[in-house]
């Protein structure tokens, strides 16, 4: 009996298996997302860590990355498409260097191998070509040419044209007279085109609670102006010092969240949130920044902003503002939150950074105020009985009435500006260093 070396080599074996990378957990209240674009695409190589993908959410963007290096095989989602956590999204064939789990049957290759070398070896005429297998032998044999026969297959045939007749010549038709259309009317003057363009998942999310805002809180904004001459003199006197020494701008936004953090010890209840029937009293504050973005308003979060100094925190807002804006924010950063001020005072700027006069803040629930900040504008005031030309900004505080009474918010508000007017003030209240932050 006779065995064919394909018919025992044939055993297909896998020795790279596929890799199908899923939907990467993105946070416990986040479950799916839209998947924006493809960073690679199919054929494309990858590094490990490299990124492949970004998952839009309502809250950040995600990047789904190579857990290792190799070939994208298949993308198994479209951009735009909604995609949810543990979703199939793409196939990856590891490459060269990467650990891979062989395929089955990939242990017994060589096995199988040396057993089929044997098994020919062993036939017949085992050092020449495999014999044929025995349903080629049962098949009949064709009888032998004689060589007159393979001779006149060998001799090419002669080629004998054929003269064909020359096509008719046929009459052409008279050109028929085309009909020409009617001139279309002039288009009106000036464009009146539209464009529609879907709604980001951020942006649809800070509509909701913009809207869920409005709705939830008996908001009232009250007002004050504050003469920023001393805390301008006070920058312009040790701005570079501070850059030189510490390498940070120091800006306005520093001052004023340490003035608020001071004035919310002296009024708690600013600080202060509702939870269904409760008030919940933080013994920390835990300062929300408003930053804007090109893909919307985000709150990243400066942890225990009352136990910094200024220059710690004009750190922590530099770092955190530059990471929004870079859209590498995490959730971790904007959790939480207990008082909330309005981004937009830079450090290389005058403040009111957007040319703002006047404004009214909304809330960011579930705390119970908001400040707001605007353009320093010089104007004509009265100093001891004489007009003087002073640089005065707008402050505005937003709060929910369910929780503060006009006398507080508006006691709250005149003390941020006592402290801003003449900054001295904040380092006979500032809490000792000694004391270290609270359990």
């Amino acid at each position: 009996m006779q065995y064919s070396f394909q018919h025992v080599a044939g055993f297909k074996t896998s020795a790279v298996a596929q890799e199908i990378v899923k939907v990467p957990q993105m946070a416990e209240s986040l479950t799916e997302g839209t998947l924006k674009t493809w960073s690679k695409k199919e054929g494309d190589h990858v590094e490990r860590d490299e990124e492949v993908a970004v998952i839009e959410t309502d809250k950040i963007d995600v990047t789904v990355n190579a857990p290792k290096a190799g070939t994208i095989k298949k993308l198994l989602a479209n951009e735009e498409d909604t995609v949810e956590v543990g979703q199939d999204l793409f196939e990856l064939e590891p490459g060269e260097g990467e650990a891979t789990t062989p395929g089955r049957g990939a242990f017994f290759l060589p096995e199988i191998r040396k057993q089929a070398a044997n098994i020919v070896a062993e036939a017949p005429g085992g050092g020449e070509e495999a014999k044929a297998t025995p349903q080629q032998e049962d098949q009949p044999k064709k009888p032998d040419e004689s060589k007159e026969d393979i001779k006149a297959k060998e001799e090419p045939k002669k080629e004998v044209k054929e003269e064909k007749p020359a096509p008719p010549k046929e009459d052409k038709p008279a050109p028929k007279k085309e009909d020409k259309p009617a001139p279309k009317p002039a288009p009106a003057a000036g464009k009146r085109g539209e464009t529609r363009i879907k709604m980001s998942r951020m942006r649809l999310r800070i509509a909701e609670r913009l809207k869920q805002s409005q709705n939830a809180a008996a908001s009232l904004t009250t007002f004050n102006e504050i003469d920023m001459s001393s805390l301008m003199e006070f920058r312009s006197k040790y701005k570079d010092a501070i850059l030189k020494e510490h390498g940070i701008k120091l800006g306005f936004m520093s001052a004023f969240a340490k003035a608020c953090t001071l004035a919310l010890k002296d009024f708690p209840v600013a600080n202060a949130s509702i939870e269904g029937d409760e008030i919940v009293y933080h013994d920390y504050v835990d300062m929300s920044i408003a930053v804007a973005t090109p893909k919307g308003l985000v709150t990243p979060v400066v942890r225990n902003a009352d136990e910094m100094g200024m220059i710690q925190i004009e750190k922590e807002i530099a770092e955190l503002g530059k990471r929004a804006r870079d859209g590498k924010l995490g959730l971790e950063d904007m959790a939480g939150g207990t008082f909330t001020m309005q981004d937009t005072l830079p450090p290389d700027s005058n403040g009111g950074v957007f040319g703002s006069m006047y404004g009214t803040p909304i809330i960011n629930l579930p705390q119970s105020a908001v400040l707001g900040m605007h353009a320093i504008k010089e104007r004509p005031v009265a100093i001891n009985g004489k007009v003087e030309i002073r640089p005065i900004m707008i402050i505005a505080l937003t709060y929910d009435h369910r929780l503060l009474d006009g006398r507080e918010a508006v006691q709250f508000l005149v003390r941020v500006r006592d402290y801003l007017e003449d900054p001295r003030r904040m380092l006979l209240f500032a809490p000792e260093a000694s004391e270290g932050p609270k359990a």
